[in-house]
């Protein structure tokens, strides 16, 4: 019995034809011989859980630097939140709910310790800029190991979401679609919960317009865009948002811009930390060899260059991890003269 082609043969029936169909898929840079059990976007969601970039995301910043409490989403919430509230699109839409998850949990892999303000450093420092999206590809790519060799190995659908999961440029199935607009749905509502959470808002500081539209809740909220996004795009090549629940999921991110990104008290850790990423970032461009010997191999083993290498071992940096290292290499450490 091979499961795996019952399960296709239950997508071909069950999906909409917009669908992205496991069997039908572009495929891998490398061929490999298929699962007897899963799917090929499953076995790709399982590739990304199972790496270390996934369990990094923990102890990486979504928004607030060295928050003070148990209850401030990570990169990994989030990741989780999106993967969540994308995969309940994908199932109302009959869509490829596989694909959708596999794209939701990798999507964030490559972001810099700090959230975006460790990408932001690196992409003014380092040649030829950074972007998280971009460096997500590249830990899947070839950051991560498996089988001795460099890489997941996903497919192409995969990794075509995470690289245009932001930007300008939309994901070629709506599955990647969906992540899109889910990761802006996640962090927008779970970021408001957090900074009401922190004393930096509250409730009613959001416009008034928009909590009338939208709804007062945390819950309520995603509901109301959940909901517009399914009656907008169901039996259509395209997902999209009615242009009223856009306009306001639109202002309440302007909002947050306006009064949390670049504002708060919460962005008072932010100088800090540009400082330890570029004062690290030139340490190890100065001291080549006191880099980790497996990020070494990859300046020997391909075309990358030493600045490459610099910001790979950056970028994957949790938030605890780059602090130490920092206080280790240019922090006094106490001795006894006994």
């Amino acid at each position: 019995m091979n499961i795996r082609i019952q399960t296709e043969e239950i997508e071909l029936k069950t999906l909409s034809k917009y669908a992205s169909l496991s069997r039908d898929t572009k495929g891998r840079k490398i061929e490999e011989q298929k699962c007897s059990i899963r799917t090929d976007f499953q076995r790709d969601r399982d590739r990304i859980i199972h790496s270390k970039a996934f369990r990094r995301l923990k102890r990486k910043t979504q928004v607030f630097i060295a928050p003070e409490g148990d209850h401030y989403r990570t990169r990994l919430t989030h990741t989780l939140e999106v993967s969540q509230i994308s995969r309940t699109l994908a199932r109302a839409l009959r869509l490829n709910e596989d694909l959708a998850e596999a794209v939701s949990l990798a999507h964030d892999l490559g972001h810099t310790p700090f959230g975006h303000t460790g990408e932001n450093v690196l992409n003014q420092i380092h040649t030829g800029g950074f972007k998280h999206n971009k460096q997500s590809l590249r830990v899947v790519d070839f950051l991560e190991h498996r089988r001795r060799s460099n890489g997941l190995n996903l497919t192409y659908e995969v990794r075509d979401g995470i690289l245009n999961h932001t930007g300008e440029n939309d994901p070629e199935t709506l599955e990647g679609q969906i992540v899109k607009i889910c990761d802006r749905i996640a962090y927008i509502n779970h970021d408001i919960d957090d900074s009401i959470r922190a004393n930096i808002i509250i409730l009613d500081d959001l416009p008034k317009d928009c909590l009338e539209v939208l709804g007062r809740t945390h819950s309520e909220r995603i509901n109301t865009m959940v909901i517009d996004i399914i009656n907008n795009s169901i039996g259509k090549n395209k997902i999209t948002m009615s242009e009223e629940i856009k306009y306001h999921t639109d202002k309440l991110r302007d909002f947050m811009f306006n009064k949390v990104y670049l504002t708060s008290n919460a962005k008072k850790e932010d100088k800090k930390a540009k400082f330890i990423i570029e004062q690290l970032y030139i340490y190890y461009l100065n001291n080549f060899k006191e880099l980790p010997l497996e990020h070494r191999n990859y300046y020997n083993n391909s075309s990358s260059s030493k600045e490459d290498v610099v910001c790979d071992y950056i970028a994957g940096m949790t938030d605890k991890y780059v602090t130490n290292l920092f206080s280790k290499l240019f922090l006094p450490s106490p001795w006894d003269k006994y």
